[in-house]
Parts: C-alpha cells; sequence; structure tokens
C-alpha cells in the first residue's frame, strides 16, 4: 500500500474512533458495541 492509502486508512480510523468515542456509554449499548471494542471497530471501519 502506498503512503497515501495508509494516511487515507488512518484518518479514516481516527474518525471513526472520534466518533464512536464521543457517544454514551448507552448508544454505544444500542450498537452492540463496548467502549473497549471501539478500536477493534475502527480498523474494521477502514
Amino acid at each position: 500500500m502506498d503512503i497515501v492509502g495508509k494516511f487515507k486508512g488512518w484518518r479514516a480510523y481516527r474518525k471513526t474512533v472520534s466518533e464512536l468515542s464521543a457517544l454514551s456509554n448507552r448508544e454505544l449499548s444500542d450498537l452492540g458495541i463496548s467502549r473497549s471494542d471501539i478500536p477493534f471497530v475502527a480498523r474494521k471501519a477502514r
């Protein structure tokens, strides 16, 4: 993967982590995600 592709992937990861982190525990629970799962879910979203 080229450097531009890696950067875009990293940006998408950070955006996903940021958006999920902004949700309340209740909202995350409604989605079936625990707070500790956020990095894993964000990696899959890339």
